[in-house]
Parts: structure tokens; sequence; C-alpha cells
């Protein structure tokens, strides 16, 4: 039986058809008094109970929770969890000194203290969080890159480059561009305050050719419009951007809108997300149903 919460319902319909499952819709309601009311339709004992849930905001995590728990509260013969996006993903530990809350990792120690069986992450900031539990959970970190590489080699980009905005994020990169058999680089970037970064220069090696700037998630978009004004002034004949978890924060889309960056590429992990004038979306349905399949020996 595969469910979801109630921000990933569109792409757990998607990756049920790819299973050829039928997609089975939870029974939600909302109570006056704001608490909201989940039951199963159908009965879950002895089914593999499969999950579909994105945790980008604090109710999409307690309702993955409550899913989890539910199902072993019926005595689901197994839980297994795909989280496309993992909420407070860059929080994975705490500076030294701050006493802040490393949410990325307390909340998926939740997740893990619900019991399911799986849980399966995608395209991770940082596989830290993987370890927040004692061994007794599998997990499985799924990588979009080949995708990518096969959705990237459908567009007409002409010559292109990969550029990552910052070292981190460079062995990543450097993993595509080796895939597609082009160059890549880094940009030089400083973060000074919680989301304002200065980006400084890129290598010549963008000159007349198409840079896509490339990260795992897109939240404000400041440093990737910066990145994009270093290609250009590097050269570049244009500049498109690469991520997978279009987060798009606040007034991300209108800054995006007055750049430079022509085109925007990025999956549907977080909730919302469709191809329009800006955005191009490719689903990652098929790639989670091929994990899940091999993980639960479907045939």
């Amino acid at each position: 039986m595969l469910v979801a919460n109630q921000a990933s319902t569109d792409l757990g319909r998607k990756i049920a058809g790819e299973l050829g499952l039928k997609f089975t819709e939870m029974i939600c309601k909302q109570f006056a008094d704001g608490e909201t009311y989940h039951a199963f339709p159908e009965d879950v004992a002895g089914k593999v109970l499969i999950i579909v849930a994105s945790t980008h905001n604090d109710s999409a995590h307690q309702e993955l929770m409550d899913l989890i728990q539910g199902g072993r509260y019926w005595n689901a013969a197994s839980v297994n969890v795909v989280i496309p996006y993992l909420g407070h993903s860059t929080m994975e530990r705490a500076k030294r000194g701050s006493v802040e809350i490393p949410k990325g990792v307390t909340r998926t120690r939740q997740i893990f203290r619900a019991r399911p069986d799986f849980v399966a992450f995608v395209d991770l900031h940082s596989e830290a969080v993987l370890h927040a539990h004692g061994g007794e959970i599998s997990t499985k970190h799924i990588w979009t890159g080949e995708l990518v590489v096969q959705h990237l080699r459908q567009m007409d980009l002409g010559e292109f480059v990969l550029v990552s905005p910052d070292y981190g994020f460079s062995k990543q990169v450097a993993k595509l561009a080796s895939l597609l058999n082009c160059p890549h680089t880094a940009a030089d970037k400083d973060r000074y305050d919680t989301d304002k970064t200065i980006i400084g220069q890129i290598s010549s090696v963008v000159k007349g050719k198409t840079a896509v700037i490339c990260d795992d998630m897109i939240r404000t978009g400041g440093s990737i419009i910066q990145t994009a004004e270093r290609c250009l002034d590097a050269g570049a004949a244009g500049v498109a951007v690469l991520a997978t978890h279009l987060v798009i924060a606040g007034e991300a889309r209108q800054r995006f809108l007055a750049s430079p960056i022509s085109k925007v590429i990025g999956s549907d992990t977080y909730p919302g997300r469709i191809s329009d004038d800006l955005f191009e979306v490719y689903s990652v349905a098929p790639l989670l149903a091929g994990e899940l399949r091999s993980y639960l020996k479907m045939e």
C-alpha cells in the first residue's frame, strides 16, 4: 500500500503509477479546534506500507510521524519511508557556542525513533543525518545525478560548462561533469550572514559557453544569481541553473526573473513545483520507484 502526506500527494501518485500500484489516499479532516484527523481508508495489517513525504514544514513533518506510527499501530508488515525533501537539512550540526538546535539531526532522529523499517532520502545536503539512529534502521541516500544527466542531454543548451557556486559542492558537480563528459569549475563563495554571501571570480573556462550552475537546493537564490553574474563577467554566453530541490523562498522567483538566468531546472521533490516560463521541472518518480522496487524486491 502506498500513501503520502498531503504535501506529497502528487509525487506519491506518480510513484504509485510507476510501480503499478493503486495510490491510497488518506482520509484527512480538520477539526474546529485545529487538530487533524487521519485514517487509513483500508486495513494495513500485514501489508508492506510505503509512505512518501517531504518534510518541508512543521505540519508535513508531523504528518509523516503520524503516518509512520499509524502504520505501526495497525500492524503493517513493514513501514518504508521515502523523503524526497528533508526539511532543516542544512542544519546538520550546531555551531560551537551557539546553543542552537541542529534540527536536521534532531528531526531525523524523531523520524527514526518512530520505528520505520526503511528510510530513503533524496540528494541530502549532508549525509550526517543518515547516522542519527542506533543502527536499527535501513537507510538509503538516493542521488539523482544519472536522472539529471538524462534530462540535460535532452535539452538544447549548446556547449556548456557545469559550475559549482562553492567548493563545498564541487565534488558532486565534478561527478556530474564526468558523466556528461564536459568541463566544470567552482566559484569562490564567502558567507557573512545567515542568508548573505559574496561570490568571487569564476574561471575563464566558461567563456563562450553556457554556464550551468549546479546546487543541491535553491532557497533565496542570492548566491546563485551572484554566481550567474560572475559567469557572464568571465565571458559565458548564457546561464542556466540546475538544482534538485526548488525551495524558492520569499521573493526568489522575482529575483530570478529579473536576473540574466534563462532557465531554472529542478525536480518535483519540493511540493508544488511545476514547469512554467522560468522553471523546467522533471519528476524523480521513476528513480524513486526503481529504488523501492529493488529494495522491496517487487516484481
